[in-house]
């Protein structure tokens, strides 16, 4: 929801106290008048929900809500109109910032939470221009410090199964046929090619099909009957390092590590630390 269209809501909520003690009274004496009651009227739908569910006014106290509409629509001192509209910032940072904040570092975590007062005090302080970092060294530090929990929180929920991925790579490479590089990249070579090799800048058209290591399916180019046209260096590392070892015309089978695929992200029905099984046919190099 837009903020215009809140603050429009808000204004216009005034006129639903019309029947209480609170609020202006309705004065319809021509057309216009009319059509800004309507106007008024209309633009309150989804405001109750928004208010309780979004904002956590109880619904008790939508008297008590009415009457700031009222003041805050009234209120023409500069002073007043700038404590409100921290009253205003305070409420979201309180609520809504703050919690969705906490779950995207902790994903949900109900024993791992960021201090609300150790929060506050830096949001207050860098809104002050006193903050004892600049607001780009913090950001810097946040990034890394939050992916460096989220990586470790997933390692914990996810360890059963990186183990498994990693024991079937152990297993896999003593296979006959099997290849590994220094970077860990296992593959097969199904057919061997004649063509050209990629560089890393080459665009190739490819078939492909991907899985994970129970057989599940996650992408195809044959099912699409349609290959598949991308520059060798704008896909994870392990398919760029194949495609660039690929003579045209190969088909390989690549098991990828999930340090050469997507690490601790997760992506569609792949899960995080997921090792990536593909058949690949490197079919040309485009022009």
């Amino acid at each position: 929801m837009k903020k215009s269209t809140i603050f429009m809501m808000l204004a216009a909520t005034a006129g639903l106290a019309s029947c209480t003690s609170q609020g202006p009274k309705a004065n319809m004496k021509d057309g216009v008048d009319t059509l800004s009651y309507m106007m008024g009227v209309t633009n309150t739908q989804g405001l109750k929900d928004y208010v309780t569910g979004r904002l956590g006014v109880d619904p008790a106290n939508m008297e008590d809500f009415i009457r700031g509409i009222e003041q805050g629509a009234k209120t023409t001192d500069p002073k007043q109109k700038a404590y409100m509209a921290g009253m205003q910032i305070g409420q979201q940072v309180n609520g809504e910032m703050f919690d969705a904040i906490n779950n995207q570092i902790f994903n949900g975590d109900s024993v791992n939470k960021l201090s609300k007062e150790n929060f506050l005090a830096g949001f207050i302080a860098a809104a002050q221009e006193k903050a004892l970092v600049s607001t780009d060294s913090a950001s810097t530090y946040v990034r890394i410090k939050a992916e460096a929990i989220r990586e470790q929180s997933l390692l914990e929920k996810y360890a059963e199964y990186k183990k498994e991925n990693e024991d079937f790579l152990a297993a896999n490479k003593g296979k006959e046929g099997i290849k590994v590089t220094e970077s860990g990249l296992q593959y097969k070579v199904v057919k061997e090619g004649k063509g050209a090799i990629p560089t890393k800048d080459s665009k190739v058209k490819v078939h492909y099909k991907g899985t994970l290591i129970d057989g599940t399916q996650f992408d195809s180019s044959y099912d699409r009957k349609e290959p598949t046209s991308f520059r060798a260096d704008q896909v994870i590392k392990g398919w760029t390092e194949a495609l660039t070892m690929m003579p045209v015309g190969s088909k390989w089978e690549l098991y990828i590590p999930q340090e050469l695929a997507y690490g601790a992200r997760e992506a569609g029905q792949i899960k995080p630390f997921s090792t990536l099984i593909f058949e690949v046919e490197l079919l040309e190099i485009e022009k």
